[in-house]
């Protein structure tokens, strides 16, 4: 049954940052027609997690109403280097770089999108064809007092922090893909808001019907506090293993599992509402939880995954117990008996030395499930144990 307009438009607002501008969507909707909506990736790691997909999930939504995506990957722009929301530049990726996480990033988006509306494009394809004085007369669009009204490159100028000048064909550069597309929406992240923007002025510019503008928030990683990201260690990845990625949301708190639900649960508007009511009145959050990272494994592993990983959270977390499948893994000694901080750290369970010293500290650490606090054991060769560091990563190690 096709939807009206105000329902469309409250789908689409769903926990979104900003449209703009109302108006202009509530007519495009009314052309009654798919509408081109346009995302963009960079493929600066290779693989998506959560908060990724918050951008797609907004493109799912507009997809059960009928329009068509765009997912854009940015092989080309990947290599200048978007600086958005930093205060440096930066680094920009080989083309080996970019095509390998190009194809990582197709191999996962369809876990969200509908394959026959979705269109995987790449801005090489027409940013290729483009000659200097194309670029030159792009450039000529926009003065350099415009771009510093972008919040990081206007800090990194009163801050007299350098600003390399490929950097300002970033967002020219975004907002030509718009052009090239013939995009009628574009979503993007809150800190994506200015070249968003530009997007609209191009399109003008070159005479076309300028697209609207669906800004979403960025998702706060495990911590609650910085944005999810890998370099962060505050991320669940969609790729990760079932049991990870339900145990990464049980140990969300209270209060941030609204936002994550509001951001990345399909459950509709009316369904949270009475979650929340029925917590108000004394239902355990806990119960909600479940629920909902029961729905995030199912949808990017299967229904069987998700009871399964329930089933092994109970035994882990509520009875104390050890799950029976765990990584293998093999570390090396080259002297005689590995330290235990040597050992968290090649077996992958601590980024770093440093890491596994303060998790013993804190009694964060446990071998054969005893906890330990001398930070002075060291494991000889030939030995086997299962070792785990705080709630969730376990990883039966043999050193040799």
């Amino acid at each position: 049954m096709k939807r009206s307009i105000p329902e469309q438009l409250e789908l689409i607002g769903r926990a979104c940052g900003e449209l703009l501008p109302e108006g202009e969507l509530e007519h495009k909707l009314a052309l009654n027609r798919p509408l081109r909506i346009k995302a963009g990736f960079d493929p600066t790691a290779p693989d998506l997690h959560l908060g990724h997909t918050v951008l797609l999930n907004k493109m799912r939504h507009l997809q059960d109403l009928g329009h068509h995506a765009l997912f854009l990957i940015g092989d080309f722009t990947g290599m200048i280097g978007d600086p958005s929301g930093k205060n440096a530049t930066r680094p920009a990726l080989s083309r080996e770089q970019v095509d390998e996480n190009a194809k990582s990033y197709q191999n996962q988006v369809f876990r969200i999108l509908r394959p026959e509306q979705t269109d995987v494009v790449f801005n090489s394809t027409w940013m290729d064809r483009l000659n200097a004085a194309e670029l030159i007369r792009l450039a000529a669009t926009h003065t350099v007092a415009r771009m510093l009204e972008r919040d990081d490159f206007g800090k990194r100028y009163r801050s007299n922090k350098a600003i390399a000048i490929h950097e300002f064909l970033y967002p020219l550069i975004q907002g030509y893909d718009s052009v090239a597309l013939k995009a009628d929406i574009e979503l993007g992240g809150t800190d994506q808001k200015f070249n968003l923007l530009v997007g609209r002025e191009l399109q003008k510019h070159f005479g076309q019907s300028p697209q609207c503008i669906i800004t979403m928030p960025l998702l706060e990683g495990l911590d609650g506090i910085n944005k999810m990201s890998k370099s962060a260690g505050n991320y669940i990845g969609i790729t990760e293993e079932p049991a990870q990625v339900f145990g990464k949301l049980m140990s969300v708190s209270d209060d941030l599992m609204w936002r994550y639900i509001d951001l990345l649960s399909f459950e509709p508007a009316g369904v949270v509402r009475q979650w929340q009511r029925e917590v108000k009145q004394g239902r355990n959050p806990r119960d909600i939880k479940v629920m909902f990272a029961q729905e995030i494994v199912s949808r990017f592993h299967s229904k069987q995954d998700a009871e399964i990983a329930l089933a092994d959270f109970e035994a882990r977390f509520r009875r104390g117990g050890i799950p029976d499948e765990m990584p293998e893994k093999t570390v090396h000694s080259e002297n005689e008996g590995l330290p235990i901080a040597q050992l968290l750290k090649q077996a992958g369970l601590t980024a770093s030395t440093t890491e596994a010293l303060r998790m013993i500290e804190q009694g964060g650490v446990k071998l054969g499930g005893q906890k330990i606090r001398d930070k002075t054991i060291r494991l000889n060769r030939g030995q086997t144990v299962v070792a785990q560091v705080g709630k969730r990563k376990f990883a039966r190690v043999t050193v040799v």
